[in-house]
């Protein structure tokens, strides 16, 4: 157990240990891109991005940065040997078609049964940004998230039911967040791992929720 809560790249690591050998993944804007920079030496993992690549590599040095290459948020990455190119709509059809073994997704909130919701808070005025969220929430085999436990306002984003719009309804199977992680089973959230010397009980007096073993 790690002793404090961990920053989002040693949160990217944790989430690298888990994926398999030979998964084909996606991961969407924002930290979760975080994650191709920590996959274990000797494991090969194959990313696939929302614009068109697949066999991307981690965040380029400077000396490597090719202003041409770059990932579905606009940030510079870098090419594994054999990486392919193709158009949007091919990116698109990989991501609906069920090609994709695990997405890793941001959050705004996660619901005991798994229901996503990450692109609008419904406010008045918030800029709506769902991107390819949607296609990769069901295409995907599997959906990961990688998200804080708490907004910036305190309250949590793990729920009994979201509030803010669907991305879509029981696709996410793991939340790792800087307090814990987090399986979706049957019967609620499941504790897997806790950081910072919390406890279960810790947990749902912060969340309110009902966390089972």
């Amino acid at each position: 157990m790690l002793r404090r809560l961990p920053t989002r790249e040693e949160l990217a690591a944790r989430i690298a240990e888990d994926i398999p050998e030979g998964a084909v993944v996606n991961l969407g804007i924002g930290a979760p891109t975080l994650v191709a920079n920590f996959i274990p030496e000797g494991r090969e993992i194959i990313f696939h991005t929302e614009n068109g690549m697949l066999g991307m590599g981690p965040a380029p040095s400077a000396r490597r940065l090719d202003p041409d290459l770059i990932n579905a948020g606009k940030q510079p990455v870098t090419e594994r040997a054999g990486a392919a190119y193709f158009h949007h709509a091919d990116s698109f059809a990989m991501m609906r078609g069920g090609h994709l073994d695990l997405c890793v997704l941001g959050a705004f909130q996660v619901s005991e049964n798994g229901d996503l919701a990450n692109w609008s808070t419904g406010q008045p005025g918030a800029v709506p940004a769902v991107g390819g969220a949607m296609d990769l929430a069901v295409g995907a085999k599997e959906v990961y998230v990688m998200t804080d436990l708490f907004a910036r306002s305190g309250e949590p984003k793990l729920v009994n039911t979201c509030s803010y719009p669907l991305t879509a309804p029981r696709c996410v199977k793991r939340i790792y967040t800087d307090h814990a992680i987090f399986d979706v089973t049957r019967h609620g959230f499941r504790v897997r791992e806790i950081f910072g010397g919390l406890s279960p009980h810790d947990l749902e007096a912060r969340t309110g929720l009902k966390l089972h073993d």
